[in-house]
């Protein structure tokens, strides 16, 4: 840790210490911005996913979109969801009847196969203003790092399953919370792109340790809010930890080399933009 400065490298040692010795305090909950009527919140999971891998939080069809004064961009490209393709099947039901009647039926469906629905992302329509987007982010700090690496930042609706994401292919970081830990989550993902050149797709598990371990200290470090977030860090390493058959302490220290370069690519880019290290708040309690 000999390359970061001095306040950052015993944050992180303390960090590391505190959760390999899993006396963590409880999780706090996670605020996030409300959502909205948008067709997505009755979409499968896997519809929700394939949304987001294309970069959006909001995507529908071309007379969806024509129903709330949208339309879409010329030489837009839509992508397909999948939508159940059910058949009817009646059913006779055995009950007493007179002769003269009908017998009673039930109608059952069945799942015949799937059906591709192409939708198109709301970054390619132009019309009337939607209602989240009146969205905003608060100040968060080393907002300007990720402007000054061309990151575009924004924020979105939560839709469950994810509070934010980051696309390396588009430089983009989407928030669905105004929390500043999951800002610094999807920002230390940018700084390790850097660092490694390409990062692995899916959710490495090596590549969000890295990332959560990194966004705890810059917590610490940078963060402006009260919030002992520790808790939710370790909770949420602990999930990628067991997944790959590691106690959190070893799958911490597993990566730190990478960590150290994160934090030391994101503390030179703030001496860059003239963000003054000797003004670093002292490292906030961890217990």
């Amino acid at each position: 840790m000999n390359n970061l400065n001095p306040k950052v490298s015993e944050t992180l040692k303390k960090i590391v210490e505190l959760f390999k010795s899993g006396n963590v305090p409880k999780s706090i909950s996670i605020a996030t911005f409300p959502p909205f009527d948008v067709p997505s919140n009755s979409w499968s999971l896997t519809n929700r996913i394939t949304m987001t891998i294309h970069g959006t939080s909001d995507a529908r069809g071309y007379l969806q979109w024509s129903h709330v004064n949208r339309y879409v961009k010329k030489g837009s490209k839509s992508f397909s969801i999948l939508a159940p393709w059910l058949a009817n099947k009646k059913k006779e039901v055995c009950a007493p009847r007179d002769d003269n009647e009908d017998k009673p039926s039930h109608i059952s469906h069945v799942l015949r196969g799937f059906l591709t629905i192409p939708v198109f992302r709301v970054e390619d329509t132009d019309g009337d203003k939607l209602e989240y987007e009146n969205l905003e982010l608060p100040k968060l700090p080393l907002l300007d790092v990720a402007k000054n690496w061309g990151i575009d930042v924004a924020p979105v609706t939560y839709q469950g399953g994810w509070y934010g994401y980051y696309r390396p292919d588009k430089d983009e970081i989407r928030l669905a919370t105004p929390e500043e830990k999951t800002f610094y989550h999807e920002l230390s993902h940018a700084a390790h792109k850097r660092v490694v050149g390409e990062l692995k797709n899916g959710q490495d598990w090596k590549q969000e340790v890295t990332a959560e371990l990194s966004a705890q200290t810059l917590c610490h470090i940078f963060g402006r809010t009260d919030n002992n977030t520790t808790g939710n860090s370790y909770e949420y390493i602990s999930h990628y930890a067991n997944k790959a058959n590691r106690d959190v302490g070893v799958a911490c220290v597993s990566v730190l080399g990478d960590v150290e370069k994160v934090l030391s690519l994101i503390v030179e880019e703030c001496a860059r933009i003239e963000t003054a290290l000797s003004l670093i708040p002292v490292p906030q309690c961890l217990g």
